[in-house]
């Protein structure tokens, strides 16, 4: 199946959709990569308030490029998710709803996925360029002092994806 979507319908569709569709997604997304992953769960222990909500947030794992001249990001390509596996449980327990990357995630993941009824997205590695003109913004909202792994709120408008793990417990690495 195919599905036109906007982020924020993904709550509502999650449960229609299953390992192996293709999703194109439209609407807000925030980067965050290992760094980000790391401070923000410090910001949760502490107290502090959280650079953007985590409930029914979509999370890219990401660490764009610098802006051409004339776009609203450069190369954005999705990185291994597994680096953030240590984090994600948590993170979907507290209300992300997708997260997008590439590769396989461990059983702890897997299971925080079901449990939430979330979706595991993955995107193209190594077409970076590409998937950059699927993005129509991008905006630093949290720690830019790490750079390329700072959180960055995007806009993706028709970003192509493949739902890899489903909230039923389909995963597209175990066919």
């Amino acid at each position: 199946m195919e599905y036109i979507l906007n982020t924020n319908q993904l709550r509502e569709y999650a449960s229609q959709l299953k390992a192996g569709d293709r999703v194109i997604l439209s609407g807000t997304v925030y980067t965050s990569r290992d760094a980000a992953h790391k401070r923000i769960t410090q910001y949760i222990e502490e107290g502090k308030p959280l650079p953007y909500d985590l409930k029914d947030a979509v999370i890219y794992y990401a660490g764009p490029t610098p802006a051409p001249k004339n776009l609203a990001i450069g190369s954005c390509g999705p990185t291994t998710s597994s680096r953030m596996d240590v984090f994600a449980p948590d993170f979907l327990d507290r209300g992300v709803v997708a997260m997008v990357g590439k590769g396989e995630r461990n059983k702890a993941v897997c299971d925080a996925i079901v449990r939430n009824k979330a979706v595991y997205l993955c995107a193209i590695g190594g077409a970076g360029a590409l998937a950059s003109k699927c993005i129509s913004s991008c905006e630093v909202i949290a720690f830019d002092d790490l750079g390329c792994e700072s959180v960055k709120k995007l806009n993706f408008d028709s970003f192509p994806l493949t739902v890899a793990i489903d909230c039923s417990g389909g995963n597209i690495f175990e066919r």
